[in-house]
């Protein structure tokens, strides 16, 4: 007879046709009742175990790889979180090489965590389950091989009982009977030793695996701790940077450009122009001729009055000429230039000041030099001082020499110092608005 195919004969095929036919004929009596079943009730516990145990090892195979998933996206969106903190900083700021440092450690701790997750769990998990499928195949041959073994029995009972007894096919019976048993018993011993084991690894296997995740989390968010503790440190030192250190602000400089620009041709006739905090004051040749000129004997000159500022000098004229002086001198002065520099007190709202009244007393740390504002001057911003026409301000140098711009100032009003003796009323002013004593 010719081969069906590989390894398989036409006989062969017959054979395990004639087999699976028998196999149905056997399961179909047992289940009309009309044969009886060989029941092993601790095996069938043993086996419902088994399905138990494949099922809930399946599952947590799938949420063990759920939580790697979850692991590596965490992963990329600490990644690109440390990347976007690492485009905003700037160099100049405190701890740029500290972040791109922990930038890296925080990544590298990320991989590693993962890996260790895929070794210590995930791989341990595979192994695991790798031996159920052929548990699973022996235990699906033991159902097969006990229906072949109570169908030979059957079938040699039958022989025995029946009433034309042929000895030779008795003796035959007898003997498929004894080799449907032997195959058997051989699955079945090995079974009922291998699935109790079995049921008993999973107590094991589950306390090991959870372990080393609990272990490999700890290490994990431990190292995670400190680098979480360095940023909040180089964070908090960036705080401090900022607030002893505050960057001038560019809207200042165009505020105050915008205001001289908007009164300088009404208001230069009386005073120059504030300068600008990048320290390019606003002046014009007839100003410097005037503050460079010869001033006048204070005997000889009246105290001239304090022009107004450049608020008021859209809402009244100029003041009268100031008698005594030369008529072109006059002419220049309260048209195009600054007053003249005059060493009589200043008047303000009818009293007079007396300018060396705290020069015997204490004077703040670090003290310069006085000024006295020869014109209102409103402060615009927080960090600004307000004068008043004849005021007298103690100037005190910057707390950051660096913040300083040119032709500005930092002092305090004589009288809040006299009175308070703190520094809280500081603040910045104009130069020009000032004549030094």
């Amino acid at each position: 007879m010719a081969e069906m195919g590989k390894g398989v004969t036409a006989g062969k095929l017959a054979s395990n046709v004639q087999k699976t036919l028998t196999r149905a004929q056997e399961k179909v009596l047992q289940k009309l009742g009309k044969a009886d079943e060989t029941r092993d009730e601790i095996f069938e516990e043993n086996v419902l175990n088994f399905n138990k145990q494949l099922t809930e090892g399946t599952k947590l195979q799938k949420d063990l790889r759920a939580y790697l998933s979850s692991v590596k996206a965490m992963h990329e969106a600490s990644k690109k979180l440390s990347e976007c903190l690492q485009d905003m900083y700037e160099p100049e700021w405190y701890g740029k090489d500290d972040i791109n440092t922990l930038a890296e450690n925080t990544d590298l701790l990320w991989t590693d965590f993962h890996q260790k997750l895929v070794d210590h769990a995930l791989i341990s998990m595979d192994t695991y389950l790798g031996q159920f499928p052929d548990i699973k195949t022996r235990i699906s041959k033991r159902g097969r091989k006990l229906v072949d073994f109570d169908s030979a029995r059957h079938h040699f009972e039958s022989m025995k009982t029946g009433k034309k007894k042929d000895e030779v096919k008795i003796a035959k019976a007898e003997d498929d009977l004894g080799k449907a048993q032997k195959v058997f018993e051989d699955i079945n011993i090995d079974l009922q030793e291998e699935l109790p084991s079995l049921w008993n690894s999973r107590v094991g296997f589950y306390v090991n695996t959870f372990q080393s995740i609990a272990g490999l989390e700890e290490n994990f968010h431990k190292e995670m701790g400190k680098m979480s503790h360095q940023l909040t440190d180089v964070m908090t030192k960036l705080e401090d940077q900022h607030l002893s250190n505050p960057p001038r602000k560019q809207s200042k400089t165009v505020l105050k450009t915008t205001k001289v620009v908007k009164s300088g041709r009404e208001s230069s006739k009386e005073i120059g122009s504030a300068p600008m905090r990048d320290g390019s004051p606003v002046t014009n040749p007839e100003t410097k001729a005037v503050n460079h000129a010869p001033t006048p004997s204070p005997s000889t000159t009246p105290v001239p009055a304090i022009p107004k500022s450049p608020s008021q000098a859209e809402k009244a004229q100029p003041s009268t000429d100031i008698a005594g002086t030369d008529s072109a001198v006059a002419a220049s002065a309260t048209s195009n230039s600054l007053p003249a520099v005059v060493t009589e007190p200043a008047a303000t709202n009818g009293a007079v000041h007396d300018i060396a009244s705290s020069e015997g007393g204490d004077m703040p740390p670090n003290f310069l030099f006085k000024v006295q504002a020869l014109h209102d001057y409103g402060a615009t911003d927080a960090d600004e001082l307000g004068l008043k026409g004849g005021e007298t301000v103690l100037v005190i140098p910057f707390d950051n020499p660096d913040e300083q711009d040119d032709g500005w100032l930092m002092g305090v009003k004589e009288m809040d110092w006299l009175q308070n003796k703190t520094l809280k009323g500081k603040g910045v002013f104009p130069e020009n608005f000032t004549r030094r004593l």
